[in-house]
């Protein structure tokens, strides 16, 4: 199948260039309400799997705080709260930054990044090492190696793929490596649309324990003037989680549901038709410059919602 074009670029009223993807809506009993493109082949959520990776993490039993946890769920900026938030649940688990498996970063926050520009790249700058850092903290806490925390086979890892497997309610057959390097499981638009309507319904649990963390706690999911944190401080009771490569999820209190995937990963694709309000101006709305004026816009392809 080949998806269709969810978004156009238009520059001067002609369009310029098109945005393929695929997205999908699931009502509040998982059942698909609205769909566009392949909604059954399995992508990889990239980061927006990491509430899921969360869950796992409490199943296996993890016990930490409610602002802990959203940064275990967020790729953060990088700003100096998100570094200390990160470094401080290393302590506690008697651990160190070197511990961390994702790479040295700087910070996506602009000025944090001139800020310790001088000082270099560093592993809890970035932005997964919230999650990192909620990984080694399990493992810490009931026993397990922390050396490998990160290998596809480790017991964390293992509890984490049955976890998004029943989420899901999907088979995991294709795992891959993260950019941040942790295990990345592949599965449908569809069942992480089920699954993030399945976290704002849960009656308690794990399930709901991360989703009203994340959602009480933005801030640490992404960081100042990111789209997670924006939506979710101005939409009441949503959940949202982006990911690389074009991929968005997000759940409203009732448990609809929506997610995408844009096919060429372009991230100006993800977010047109979202007003969230006066706090997000320019959010979703990316203007086409020439000269730098606006003279186009990209929009969302005419009779695509009927």
């Amino acid at each position: 199948m080949t998806n269709p074009v969810l978004v156009e670029v238009v520059r001067s009223g002609f369009v310029e260039s098109v945005h393929r993807g695929a997205l999908v809506i699931t009502a509040p009993d998982g059942s698909v309400r609205f769909s566009a493109g392949d909604i059954e082949r399995p992508v990889y959520p990239r980061s927006s799997n990491k509430p899921l990776q969360a869950v796992g993490m409490l199943r296996a039993g993890l016990t930490i705080g409610d602002e802990e946890l959203a940064l275990g769920c967020g790729s953060h900026n990088g700003e100096p709260g998100h570094v200390e938030g990160a470094l401080a649940m290393l302590s506690r688990a008697g651990l160190t930054e070197d511990a961390l498996a994702c790479p040295p970063a700087f910070p996506l926050h602009e000025p944090s990044m001139l800020a310790v520009a001088s000082a270099g790249k560093r592993r809890a700058a970035m932005n997964c090492s919230g999650k990192h850092a909620a990984m080694l903290t399990t493992c810490a806490q009931l026993g397990w190696p922390t050396d490998d925390y990160a290998a596809e086979i480790h017991p964390l890892q293992k509890v984490i793929q049955a976890t998004v497997a029943d989420l899901t309610s999907e088979t995991i057959e294709t795992v891959g490596v993260d950019g941040c390097g942790a295990p990345l499981f592949a599965f449908s638009l569809t069942g992480l649309a089920r699954s993030f309507g399945r976290l704002v319904t849960a009656m308690g649990g794990p399930e709901r324990r991360v989703a009203d963390a994340v959602r009480a706690h933005p801030w640490q999911v992404a960081g100042t003037g990111r789209e997670d944190t924006v939506l979710m401080r101005t939409i009441d009771g949503l959940l949202s989680k982006g990911g690389a490569e074009g991929v968005h999820a997000f759940a409203l209190p009732d448990g609809t549901a929506l997610a995408l995937k844009i096919d060429d990963g372009a991230a100006r694709a993800r977010l047109l038709g979202i007003d969230p309000g006066d706090e997000a101006v320019g959010l979703g709305r990316d203007a086409v410059l020439g000269g730098g004026k606006p003279v186009g816009e990209l929009k969302v392809t005419d009779g695509l919602f009927g």
